[in-house]
């Protein structure tokens, strides 16, 4: 311990895993599980939209969303996440992580029943109330990414601060899974009580007019989880580093963490005050100083997450009509709406089983051990392989009996996204950065993140289309296909792995040692080649 390192914060450094650990993380984790499942259950729902509100009796297809209305239904909210990832990170350093906290989850709640009810029965009319409430759905979500990060790196212990902050991020799995499990119900229900034939047999018979309903039952469902987490969020305590180190409140500090603890910690309010008012330590985001000390950090953080988030939010978002292009999911017109949106949630619930929950639960388990930097390195590396191998001989998995194999591989690509930089890309960013800063720079980070989404949601919608009429949907240009389209994705996760050589690594360190904020001399800062020298022995 540093002799400048605050008591209260030792304490919670070498703490024990305990009981408040594990509450913390699923009140946290909670807000991710609601996170993961109103952001990505649109993409279940998106085809049953088109057949009911762009139903045209001539078409040989069933009804489509238009190219402007798929991107804005299934970008807005990423939109929205952008916005408040940057809001709630700023507001989250001034105000408080606490303070702030509610306010997301209650944003949520209202904003995931609201999308549900959607006014009229116009297309235009309920598309633009469905984007409205959508896009402040994402903001209240874009809020819980830099407060749960910060809340938990800063209630954790040193030694597994990482897999705690990996639990909180491996909820959004089992949202992800949710949603496909809630599809499958409400489809289920319906299909058994509304028979309908096929798009083929009887075109307007094919759609019943209850399948107006799932679509609304399944994104009002979001709101269940977010409503039972209220309560535990407002009873948290603010973390002592937001207390002791921006607050400069030494006294409330000691008094809730002895509470949390179950231990008497001294008020040490002098070094405390020392501590905040040293000008070395009071840098601001903009200055020479930040800059030098964490400009590559952040460089680092801001552009994986980004090139990360295009290809992963791409494949995740688009599932359904990857696995309509190589014939996993049988034609739209052999089905009846509801059906189809039976298949396609089955195919998510799938690969979210196989893939992607195992991948952020084998990050959890590794992280403290294998560290943060041979993670993301790894899984990009592997998620470039798998890209390539999908993409290079494509039209031997658009073979039927080749069909397993894809989603095998492509089950693979979720896997390393997770046990990968999907997982270490909410982690580091949550440790290395100053605590007055801290929020702030994670929504920074994640923004750039959602930044790269919405290219991604937005670029692959036009991008996987084919050059041949019959490979498009109605209303789109041109594209380069899904073949070229995943080697492009190939090419993203391959510049990923070399930003990911700016990224330090955080395991089994402090928070204040990382930042500089218990060293005796400031300016005797670790730099970024000496971060580098750590990776190989960070102990």
């Amino acid at each position: 311990m540093s002799r400048n390192q605050l008591g209260v914060l030792d304490a919670l450094d070498v703490a024990k895993t305990q009981w408040y650990h594990f509450t913390a993380i699923v009140i946290a984790g909670m807000g991710f599980f609601t996170d993961a499942y109103d952001l990505f259950s649109i993409s279940l729902v998106t085809k049953l939209l088109g057949r009911i509100y762009y139903f045209n009796e001539g078409s040989e297809k069933p009804g489509t969303l238009p190219p402007n209305v798929a991107a804005a239904v299934n970008g807005v909210a990423l939109c929205g996440t952008l916005a408040g990832q940057l809001f709630f990170g700023w507001l989250g350093d001034k105000l408080g992580r606490k303070r702030v906290y509610g306010i997301t989850l209650v944003l949520m709640v209202v904003c995931s029943l609201a999308s549900g009810l959607s006014l009229g029965h116009q297309p235009k009319g309920v598309m633009a109330t469905l984007c409205f409430f959508r896009f402040w759905l994402g903001f209240g979500i874009g809020g819980d990414y830099p407060l749960s990060a910060t809340i938990m790196s800063e209630y954790a212990n040193k030694k597994t601060r990482g897999a705690f902050i990996a639990a909180v991020f491996a909820m959004q799995g089992f949202g992800i899974l949710a949603g496909g499990i809630v599809a499958l119900i409400v489809s289920s229900a319906f299909n058994h009580a509304y028979k309908a034939p096929p798009y083929s047999v009887d075109r307007a018979g094919s759609t019943v007019p209850e399948a107006d309903y799932i679509w609304r039952i399944i994104l009002m469902f979001g709101a269940i989880p977010a409503a039972m987490t209220y309560y535990w969020r407002m009873k948290m305590p603010e973390t002592a580093r937001y207390t002791a180190l921006v607050a400069k409140n030494a006294k409330q500090a000691a008094t809730d963490m002895s509470k949390v603890l179950n231990v008497d910690l001294e008020a040490e309010e002098e070094k405390v005050e020392k501590i905040t008012q040293e000008r070395s330590r009071n840098f601001g985001l903009f200055s020479r100083e930040f800059a030098r000390r964490h400009g590559l950090h952040l460089v680092g953080t801001t552009t994986t997450w980004f090139l990360l988030d295009i290809a992963y939010y791409s494949s995740n978002l688009f599932q359904k009509d990857i696995f309509s292009k190589v014939g996993w999911l049988p034609k739209a017109a052999s089905m009846n709406a509801i059906h189809e949106v039976f298949r396609i949630a089955r195919a998510q619930t799938l690969i979210a089983l196989c893939g992607t929950v195992p991948g952020y639960w084998f990050t959890v388990a590794f992280i403290d051990h294998i560290g943060r930097f041979a993670i993301q390195l790894m899984g990009f590396f592997f998620m470039t392989v798998f890209m390539f191998a999908l993409a290079i001989p494509y039209h031997h998995w658009t073979l039927k009996p080749n069909h397993i194999g894809f989603v095998i591989m492509y089950s693979l690509t979720f896997f390393f996204a997770n046990f990968g930089p999907n997982a270490t890309t909410f982690v580091v960013p949550a440790e290395i950065f100053p605590a007055r800063l801290r929020s702030t720079c994670h929504g920074i980070s994640a923004a750039c993140g959602k930044a790269g989404a919405i290219v991604g949601a937005f670029g692959f919608l036009y991008a996987a289309q084919g050059k041949k009429l019959a490979d498009r949907d109605a209303g789109y240009p041109p594209g380069i296909g899904v073949k070229n389209s995943l080697i492009m994705l190939g090419v993203i996760n391959f510049l990923g792995m070399l930003f990911t050589l700016l990224v330090p690594e955080s395991k089994g360190k402090s928070l204040e040692e990382l930042t500089g904020e218990n060293e005796d001399d400031p300016g005797q800062t670790e730099q970024p080649q000496e971060v580098s020298a750590a990776r190989t022995d960070p102990e």
